[in-house]
């Protein structure tokens, strides 16, 4: 190693960030991301502005579950997904893409051209049931936790929940 080369466990000691598919705005779900086995995210509410849902999908399953911020059910999702998790799904395929999505969902398209109306009709055609809404908490305090980052001054000093990651260049 010399001139500032990395070796391979420095190359791979740290999180790497995958930029978005495409940009996508984030007043309708601010929030979305693949983890836990399920689609999740935050989805604002269209008749109420400071009301929150909280969508997720299974994976495999496609079970779903949507409920505001303060744990009542949403209204829409009943015997089917919601309009809140139409939009959730819409949203994940900007982000991470549909390829990635269906993936991650364990979603067979066949020889469907991936999209988000695609994905969402091949999930909704399997008649899913309601799956658990426990996970709600969970997703709208990393939901949470996320807001608080964008009132943090710009800084290149480390922050201290992530100190977890192992610092670049260290020696052992």
């Amino acid at each position: 190693m010399g001139d500032g080369a990395l070796s391979g466990w420095e190359r791979s000691s740290t999180a790497r960030v995958m930029a978005p598919a495409r940009p996508r705005k984030l007043a309708k779900v601010p929030f979305v991301e693949l983890a836990d086995g399920r689609l999740q995210g935050v989805v604002s509410s269209g008749s109420d502005i400071g009301r929150v849902y909280v969508s997720s999908v299974t994976a495999g399953a496609y079970a779903y579950a949507c409920s505001t911020n303060n744990n009542r059910p949403c209204g829409g999702a009943r015997g089917s997904y919601c309009n809140h998790i139409a939009a959730l799904i819409r949203e994940a395929v900007l982000q991470y893409g549909a390829v990635r999505v269906a993936r991650y969902l364990k979603c067979d398209l066949g020889d469907t051209e991936p999209d988000a109306a695609s994905l969402t009709h091949a999930m909704a055609s399997t008649r899913p049931s309601p799956g658990d809404s426990k996970a709600a908490a969970t997703v709208f305090s990393r939901f949470l936790r996320h807001l608080a980052y964008l009132e943090c001054d710009p800084t290149t000093a480390p922050l201290p929940e992530m100190q977890w990651f192992p610092p670049t260049r260290a020696v052992a």
